[in-house]
């Protein structure tokens, strides 16, 4: 199996990071994984209120997620642990996020990370 790629926080760019979060299933999927720390299983995140994702699409999602270096996945046997990298991501880009995410908690019912 091939590795998968993470950016270095250094190679972090907010283009690529507002670019992940436009999407408001990948915004849900970060504010799933940022408030419980690591997402020990992908389809954990896969319904999104009464919607489920389908896999391919959320396989798709999570490989933006990680390549905007908003998440770091490590595979363990069969299953795919995500955890977010939103003190990285803070610390070099100070309210960043901070402020996407709880724009969108505002808008979507407090999904955000601060809620």
């Amino acid at each position: 199996m091939r590795p998968l790629f993470h950016p270095a926080i250094e190679d972090v760019q907010p283009a690529a990071i507002l670019h992940a979060l436009s999407d408001p299933s990948r915004a849900a999927i970060f504010a799933q994984v940022t408030r419980e720390g690591c997402v020990e299983a992908c389809s954990a995140v896969a319904a999104l209120g009464d919607r489920v994702i389908p896999k391919s699409s959320l396989s798709s999602h999570i490989k933006v997620l990680r390549e905007a270096g908003l998440i770091r996945c490590e595979r363990h046997g069969i299953e795919m642990r995500n955890h977010s990298r939103i003190l990285e991501v803070e610390a070099r880009f100070p309210g960043l996020l901070t402020g996407i995410m709880n724009a969108y908690a505002r808008s979507h019912g407090g999904e955000g990370p601060s809620s």
